[in-house]
């Protein structure tokens, strides 16, 4: 799993402009302004935190258990991309 619930957290209580990404093969949660710079170039956005919230609703009562779960489908998102 390249998206886990550790990394999923990280972007619920991460700054309003954060992004999960993936560069060579690990999840990052990114401020907006790091994805142009050189060390994170070529990172695949996967979703944005404003995004996330929208798709979960309040990322502050999320459970552990909620957490797990989007982090999987996050994942099996990114493991389907190209077929």
């Amino acid at each position: 799993m390249t998206i886990d619930s550790d990394v999923t957290r990280r972007l619920v209580d991460a700054d309003d402009d954060a992004v999960l990404v993936l560069l060579e093969g690990r999840a990052l949660v990114l401020g907006a302004g790091q994805l142009d710079d050189d060390a994170h170039r070529g990172a695949l956005r996967v979703i944005s935190r404003a995004d996330f919230l929208s798709r979960v609703g309040d990322g502050a009562n999320l459970s552990d258990d909620e957490v797990a779960k989007q982090a999987a489908i996050l994942d099996a998102e990114v493991s389907e991309l190209g077929g």
